[in-house]
């Protein structure tokens, strides 16, 4: 299919505050959504002001609820940051950091290992990090992950190691990680996901780091983790 997004319609597919971006842009920081996610937003966020502040766009895609990552859902993402990158000339080497919570954050992490532009840094709250065991983990999961990869030419189990991060550990790119995860989480097993996953990392020799946020439940960050998250976001790019 032809690519149709374009800077007149972008909005249509993403949030981005880049109007209230005064200066040179620095970067940009991706922020992908949980599963089921379907807002669209016609106001500023909080976050988009906070990095406005620092001349970086955020950009939320607003891929498929059930996306999981999916190739449809790195080609959007690729296609949005396309329009961008052309809109405002950036130079290819422009810093771009990988965010999101939950299956925003599984998305963020494995968006780093397809990207046609690698991520700087990635930095997640609650990511969902093993997918083959996510697809048992809860009764409302195997119907998103079957549709999400149900045009795959493979089995079901090797499509979803295709969009796991433990089982991408090997492949993933040589960046920057922090992975958020708040140790009441009853939709995401800390862990099954973040635990294993960082300890996988680590011993693949990536730089990872890994902050428990104690007697929070899924993506229920305190207001100092929001604001160490947020600031790591912000740092990758202004300290590239």
């Amino acid at each position: 299919m032809e690519k149709i997004i374009n800077y007149e319609n972008l909005r249509n597919f993403a949030y981005v505050n880049d109007k209230i971006v005064d200066g040179e842009i620095e970067g940009i920081v991706l922020d992908f959504f949980g599963l089921g996610c379907q807002a669209m937003y016609h106001e500023e966020t909080d976050f988009g002001k906070y990095l406005a502040e620092n001349n970086i766009l955020l950009v939320v895609p607003y891929n498929n609820p059930w996306a999981w990552m999916n190739k449809q859902a790195v080609s959007y993402t690729d296609e949005i940051l396309d329009v961008l990158f052309e809109r405002y000339s950036l130079k290819e080497n422009t810093p771009i950091v990988s965010s999101g919570g939950s299956m925003g954050g599984q998305s963020a992490l494995v968006y780093t290992r397809y990207a046609k532009r690698t991520p700087v840094a990635c930095i997640t709250n609650c990511p969902v990090c093993d997918l083959v065991f996510h697809f048992t983990e809860r009764v409302d999961l195997p119907r998103t992950l079957y549709s999400a990869f149900y045009n795959e030419d493979c089995t079901l189990e090797e499509a979803l190691m295709s969009a796991s991060p433990y089982h991408l550990a090997g492949e993933m790119p040589n960046i920057k990680y922090h992975l958020f995860h708040c140790d009441r989480d009853g939709a995401v097993n800390i862990d099954k996901h973040s635990r294993i996953f960082v300890e996988k990392m680590k011993k693949q020799g990536r730089d990872i780091e890994f902050t428990v946020v104690e007697g929070r439940d899924h993506c229920d960050l305190t207001p100092k983790a929001t604001e160490n998250y947020r600031a790591l976001c912000r740092d990758a790019i202004l300290k590239k």
